[in-house]
């Protein structure tokens, strides 16, 4: 059955602040994109080595680029993103589209964090603080190529700035990450695993292979990854003009800041 978008998208989308087209890559274009994706999993690897878990962007390497265009131009996905954002929405360029892969012999996991806000030092909070329910800003795209469910949300988290647990389980800045150490890879399985249970709220995305979710990247979220589980998720952004304009203008102020001595601003500096 075609897909076809519902107001239970549009809702969850809002109210979750993710939201999941079911099946709407054809089998097909599933299929090119894999093809294509296991030429970019050498490429990284080879480039990185066997730890590495993604590449980007894909228009940059010597890559077959027909099946990222195909699935810029999906009608389906094109409609789909246009009723849910706006048709000034674009998705698919192939200066930014990345591909998420698993690593090839240890576990490992991201560490939690809200895109912006917890991963680019010097950045201005208020900046983000005053962008956080723009529509036109921070929407990301995980459109999965076999079944994927590496990447773990907080579900109604983009709506708000931080809760009292939340705060508690990460006072301060940088973000930690787990300490993985000298572990077997069943160790490193297990730390990570409890790593993502630890954050208040927190629950696994599931994707299906030709599944896309369309997300806020102002949730809390985090990648958890292990190497026996194939993954190839195209990592992409529904674009606009004034998202472009944001974040040059954004990352320019975080290197000033930068200069100046800025790290990172704790968000919650205040609140114990």
């Amino acid at each position: 059955m075609a897909f076809q978008l519902s107001d239970q998208h549009i809702e969850e989308f809002h109210m979750l602040g993710y939201a999941v087209f079911g099946k709407i890559l054809p089998p097909s274009l599933v299929s090119d994109l894999r093809r294509v994706s296991d030429t970019a999993r050498e490429i990284a690897r080879e480039r990185s080595g066997s730890q590495v878990q993604r590449l980007q962007p894909v228009g940059h390497f010597d890559l077959d680029q027909q099946p990222f265009i195909d699935y810029a131009e999906l009608p389906d996905l094109v409609d789909a993103i246009a009723k849910v954002l706006t048709p000034r929405h674009r998705h698919g360029n192939r200066d930014h589209l990345g591909i998420l892969l698993e690593p090839a012999e240890m576990p490992y996991c991201t560490a939690w964090h809200r895109d912006w806000r917890d991963n680019i030092r010097g950045l201005n909070l208020e900046r983000w603080n005053q962008g956080l329910l723009d529509i036109n800003l921070f929407n990301q795209i995980n459109c999965a190529l076999y079944n994927d469910s590496c990447t773990w949300v907080v579900p109604g988290s983009h709506l708000r700035h931080d809760l009292l647990g939340e705060a508690e389980r990460f006072p301060d800045r940088p973000i930690s990450g787990p300490n993985l150490g000298d572990k077997t890879v069943e160790e490193r399985e297990h730390i990570c695993l409890e790593y993502c249970r630890s954050m208040p709220g927190a629950v696994p995305l599931y994707l299906e292979a030709g599944d896309f979710a369309l997300y806020r990247n102002t949730l809390w979220h985090m990648g958890n990854y292990v190497p026996y589980s194939a993954r190839a998720t195209l990592h992409d952004s529904a674009m606009t003009p004034e998202f472009e304009a944001w974040s040059q203008r954004v990352q320019q102020e975080a290197s000033e800041r930068q200069k100046d001595g800025v790290v990172m601003d704790n968000p919650n500096a205040n609140r114990f």
